[in-house]
């Protein structure tokens, strides 16, 4: 009985001195709009905690006082340490705002006009200064097509061919 506690409880007790970092990063190229279309799920407080340190002020992503400076200081932040290119081609994000949802931050950006491509770059160290093992799964969706990777920190970067 003793063992099998063990082998339930290491686990969990390993979990909660060791937390999970992990964003997740969809990019949709929509045809009809042509944009390129990016949403970024990164936890909350890890976020918030990035921006706390690299503005050196204190704020409140879920309920701030001053949402045009937050938003802001989260374009500023992305725009450092996120970047597409296609096709060799460096593509300037407009970054259109974030949503709270439970424990999330969506951030949401965007790149029009944006016309088919074969080769999709993506740099991407979000979070990377704050957390060793913090980690991105990574989504590319172009028409019925979906593919995914996922990099860990120290790995920046990701390449998808279509």
């Amino acid at each position: 009985m003793g063992v099998l506690l063990c082998k339930w409880l290491l686990p969990v007790w390993m979990s909660a001195v060791h937390p999970f970092y992990m964003s997740v990063t969809e990019i949709r190229y929509n045809q009809p709009r042509k944009s390129l279309e990016v949403s970024c799920r990164i936890f909350t407080d890890d976020l918030e905690n990035a921006l706390k340190k690299y503005n050196k002020t204190s704020l409140d992503i879920i309920k701030p006082k001053d949402r045009p400076a937050v938003d802001t200081m989260i374009a500023r932040y992305l725009r450092q340490h996120f970047a597409l290119s296609a096709d060799g081609k460096t593509l300037p994000l407009h970054y259109l705002g974030y949503q709270i949802s439970e424990d999330a931050a969506w951030c949401f950006l965007e790149y029009t006009p944006m016309t088919p491509f074969k080769h999709l770059d993506i740099q991407n160290d979000v979070l990377y200064a704050e957390h060793d093992t913090q980690g991105h799964m990574i989504h590319l969706i172009v028409g019925d097509r979906r593919k995914s990777t996922k990099i860990d920190n120290p790995k920046a970067t990701a390449s998808f061919d279509l």
